[in-house]
């Protein structure tokens, strides 16, 4: 038997080329990690989920609290959405739900989505979701407590993805120092980090993925999936992998 795998995502980590998926739908990419190293992988995630959102689902989520005791490695698959444009305020976006009644939710979250391609343009990317300073902070003190409860317990990330989603229009001026900022975080913490572009860009650049720019058909799952279980495999003991 394999490693226990857990998994921690946005919505790279469940939405297909068609849209979202159910966690166990086998050709999604922590299931397609699982797979290769003969093991199993409980997925924790949600709707552009950022480190902030991690960090909370690591100290709020009682069920998170439980797999701790049992899994074999943690993969901290998120820190891509904390880099997109958000010229408007998230909160603002995660509110739109709660507006009444319909009609005025329609017409509020018609003019959100209409102004925020040409402001992220306008703004040049600014702000962004998440700072990187504060994605690697929140980064940080879950690296630190999953230490401080399992010492032994290897933990993995994740570079941010790329995107060619006009909802943004295509700006992603962030990643740059995300990612700057991400390497050398995790270069100082011992997290090995995938090159997430090095698995992915090509099929998400050339339109291969899913159809809004940004997440990944079934041959991105594939390709990052399987590089996941190849940075993963020296530290669980699985022998060489692909």
């Amino acid at each position: 038997m394999g490693p226990h795998l857990l998994v921690f995502g946005d919505s790279l980590s469940f939405h297909g080329p068609e849209g979202p998926c159910a966690a166990d739908e086998p050709r999604l990419w922590p299931n397609v990690t699982a797979n290769v190293l003969s093991g199993r992988a409980d997925l924790v995630a949600g709707i552009g989920w950022t480190a902030r959102d991690l960090w909370w689902s690591l100290t709020g989520d009682p069920r998170v609290w439980a797999d701790l005791h049992r899994v074999d490695a943690v993969v901290l698959g998120v820190g891509s959405m904390d880099t997109l444009p958000s010229p408007l305020p998230t909160y603002l976006r995660q509110g739109l739900r709660y507006l009444r009644p319909e009609r005025v939710r329609h017409v509020v979250r018609g003019a959100y989505l209409a102004a925020q391609p040409k402001l992220s343009i306008a703004l040049r990317g600014r702000p962004r979701v998440l700072p990187a300073h504060l994605t690697v902070g929140f980064l940080d003190q879950s690296v630190e407590a999953l230490r401080a409860l399992r010492p032994e317990l290897p933990v993995f990330g994740m570079a941010p993805s790329v995107h060619r989603a006009d909802a943004y229009g295509r700006v992603h001026t962030g990643r740059a120092a995300a990612v700057a900022s991400l390497t050398s975080w995790a270069a100082q913490r011992e997290v090995p980090l995938l090159d997430t572009p090095g698995a992915i860009a090509e099929h998400v650049l050339s339109g291969a993925g899913n159809p809004d720019g940004m997440h990944w058909g079934w041959a991105g799952h594939e390709a990052f999936g399987t590089a996941m279980a190849k940075l993963i495999a020296p530290y669980v003991r699985v022998g060489n992998v692909g």
